[in-house]
């Protein structure tokens, strides 16, 4: 976007100086990490959510459906919303609500009361993670920057890969309504770090909705956010109901599930953080790399995922590939757009979170229409699509922040 059009969306105040450092660039990790576990929590529990509230799985993963939307919508809404307000009192007053609507769902006799703790899960998580990808410049000198970028990058990345096997666990040892209180908790006292450690923030400059959505007709963030659409629609088709694929094709038990999402999780720790050093020097090399595994792995999981041995491996290069996504997908956005990082932010959160509830919602009616196995064969697709638009869109020339 021309640098003329984004004037006339910004308006520039004058620059307040904060007390800055790492326990702060920490404390926001945690937030991110918080309200992504919060919106992936019910995907290792929709059995038991399923059985407890009388719905079909297909219906119990509408919790994720219903977060994702919701959290689509309020991300690019929230920031010029909010373009006013000091961030820390914004971004503790999210984690209330992120707290509250956790409990909510941990207290809930039945789905509709389950539907409306979700939309404020959506609502918190969409205007923290929107707000937190910018704060690091606040918080650091200038040559942190980047590292401190990287480390509240990976609050998400972390949460998307160990959200869900940390609920399967907690489900087992105890019952899912242990694991919402457990991350109700959790956000309360992130909410209290926030309070402790952050400095004042005061908005710096208003964003406009216009310039938000006018700044998405950019080539290279519009093909960014294709990217992000597909990776992650398809990974969703498929992870929301991995659950049900692993019973009926591993004939995995509740305990063994556990462990082998675990091993996802793991996988994908390690794949956020090499993936982000392959993105920081180029973008569209990494996400051809990771595209191309994950088509192949999903794809896969039918086919040879018969035995627990099997399965697992393929869980792990999944874990591996999927744990990238976040960090090399922001890392594109916001070298495409330095000027707008909030704004590109907000755009990465709106369209990750449309994705994560499309792909909840159409592995939904794959599953109950075609089998579970589906899942898999539409994720698998999804990915390769992403592959070619990688391959043929524009991208950054380097993933430099």
């Amino acid at each position: 976007m021309a640098q003329t059009e984004e004037n006339a969306d910004i308006t520039t105040a004058p620059e307040r100086s904060a007390p800055r450092g790492w326990p702060a660039v920490a404390a926001v990790a945690g937030a991110t990490f918080t309200v992504v576990t919060s919106e992936m929590l019910p995907v290792g529990l929709l059995t038991p959510i399923g059985d407890a509230l009388g719905v079909s799985g297909g219906t119990a993963g509408l919790t994720l459906t219903i977060t994702g939307l919701v959290g689509a919508v309020s991300a690019p809404l929230l920031t010029p919303l909010l373009g006013r307000f000091d961030r820390r009192t914004v971004l503790c007053a999210l984690m209330a609500v992120l707290a509250v609507g956790n409990l909510l769902a941990a207290w809930s006799p039945g789905f509709a009361v389950m539907v409306a703790a979700r939309v404020l899960v959506g609502i918190g998580m969409g205007g923290v993670w929107a707000i937190a990808a910018s704060l690091a410049v606040r918080l650091v000198p200038p040559r942190s920057v980047g590292s401190a970028t990287s480390l509240i990058f990976s609050g998400i990345a972390v949460a998307s890969v160990l959200g869900v096997p940390a609920g399967a666990y907690i489900g087992e040892l105890a019952d899912w309504r242990a694991a919402f209180v457990t991350v109700g908790v959790l956000a309360l006292v992130v909410l209290i770090a926030l309070a402790a450690l952050l400095p004042r923030l005061p908005a710096e400059h208003g964003v406009r909705l216009g310039g938000v959505l006018r700044l998405s007709g950019e080539p290279r963030v519009r093909t960014g956010l294709a990217v992000v659409a597909l990776l992650v629609t398809g990974h969703f088709a498929a992870y929301t109901y991995v659950r049900p694929v692993l019973e009926e094709v591993s004939g995995a038990g509740a305990g063994m599930i556990g462990t082998l999402l675990l091993v996802y999780g793991v996988a994908g720790v390690a794949g956020n953080f090499v993936a982000g050093a392959g993105a920081g020097r180029s973008p569209r090399s990494t996400l051809l790399v990771i595209s191309a595994v994950l088509a192949a792995t999903v794809a896969l999981v039918p086919v040879l995922g018969g035995s627990v041995l099997t399965a697992g491996v393929l869980l792990a290069v999944w874990g591996l590939s999927y744990g990238g996504v976040s960090v090399s997908t922001q890392t594109w956005l916001l070298a495409s757009a330095p000027e707008a990082r909030e704004a590109a932010s907000s755009l990465f959160v709106g369209v990750f979170n449309g994705a994560i509830a499309l792909g909840a919602l159409v592995g939904g009616l794959a599953a109950d229409g075609a089998g579970v196995t589906a899942v898999m064969w539409l994720g698998g697709a999804l990915a390769v699509t992403a592959l070619a638009v990688t391959a043929l869109g524009r991208a950054p020339s380097s993933g430099r922040l």
